[in-house]
């Protein structure tokens, strides 16, 4: 890695949606504090920039979305409380919530598409690469989804997207990439070359089954590209849109992930999702696993 090139110490998180597909259950509250077990799903993302090695974490949110904020900052009133009753187990999780990381927030005034979410961030991450995680998806590999794609950016400078294979049913709700073999020895097959990107194509129309899966690791130029945009696809400003503008001028990179991606904003993901880290859980798996094979369905 060059010495003059920056590294990824920041990562944007877009919460400023109203979270209309979970009402009634996000009439008053943010769809990213809804729990997935026993952790809301927002703090999935959190954790996995931890272990990806981000330093500090920007929130676009908008109105309603107080909770967020106090999840993480301290609560130094329940933690004294926790260790008064002998609960310094449960003190210590509330503690380890913000993992030392650095928050700040800035507002989406108006919902205008995800492009302009990001474009919002814009000062708080000043000249400097950053990842963008969608918060209502829960990437879940042996390697952190944001890790590989700041590996990318160590490797060559240019930034990089997580996609997965996608059924030919589904093609028409993501972002797909028209791509090519990257070259890349390190990662072989997983590195693809982005050529192109189209927004939420029919199946009959789309370049490839190859979708975009929430995480993006991005040069500072991209705010030059969404400064510009018109709104695109649904009358937003669309993130794919700089995406292909990057991908023609300075180069993007196309990572498949090798995990498994819970796409968890809408409720039946949401739904496979808690079912899935359920069993996952050591101390709930086991008798949930029996109780779902207990069922007469």
């Amino acid at each position: 890695m060059s010495s003059e090139r920056k590294r990824v110490r920041k990562a944007v998180l877009p919460v400023a949606g109203l979270g209309t597909r979970f009402l009634p259950a996000t009439k008053a509250q943010p769809k990213e504090m809804l729990p997935v077990v026993d952790k809301p799903l927002i703090q999935y993302a959190v954790e996995e920039c931890i272990a990806s090695g981000i330093e500090s974490i920007i929130f676009v949110t908008g109105r309603r979305k107080n909770a967020i904020e106090d999840h993480f900052d301290s609560a130094p009133e329940l933690e004294r409380f926790l260790e008064e009753k002998g609960k310094s187990h449960q003190a210590d999780m509330v503690r380890e919530i913000s993992g030392g990381l650095h928050f700040s927030y800035t507002r989406q005034s108006e919902a205008q598409g995800l492009g302009h979410a990001v474009f919002c961030a814009r000062e708080l991450v000043g000249d400097e690469p950053f990842a963008v995680l969608l918060g209502d998806v829960i990437m879940d590999g042996a390697v952190p989804a944001t890790r590989s794609l700041m590996d990318i950016w160590d490797a060559t400078g240019q930034g990089a997207i997580a996609v997965e294979e996608v059924e030919k049913a589904r093609v028409h709700l993501y972002g797909i990439v028209a791509a090519t073999h990257g070259n890349q020895p390190r990662w072989g097959d997983q590195l693809l070359r982005v050529n192109d990107l189209v927004e939420k194509p029919p199946a009959d129309k789309a370049p490839s089954n190859l979708g975009v899966t929430g995480r993006y690791v991005l040069p500072p130029e991209i705010f030059e590209y969404l400064e510009t945009l018109e709104a695109g696809a649904g009358g937003e400003i669309q993130l794919t849109d700089a995406l292909k503008e990057l991908a023609k001028g300075p180069g993007l990179w196309a990572h498949i992930y090798e995990g498994k991606t819970h796409d968890a904003g809408d409720k039946l993901g949401f739904l496979k999702a808690t079912v899935e880290f359920a069993l996952k859980n050591p101390k709930l798996g086991p008798d949930f696993r029996q109780y779902l094979r207990e069922l007469k369905l």
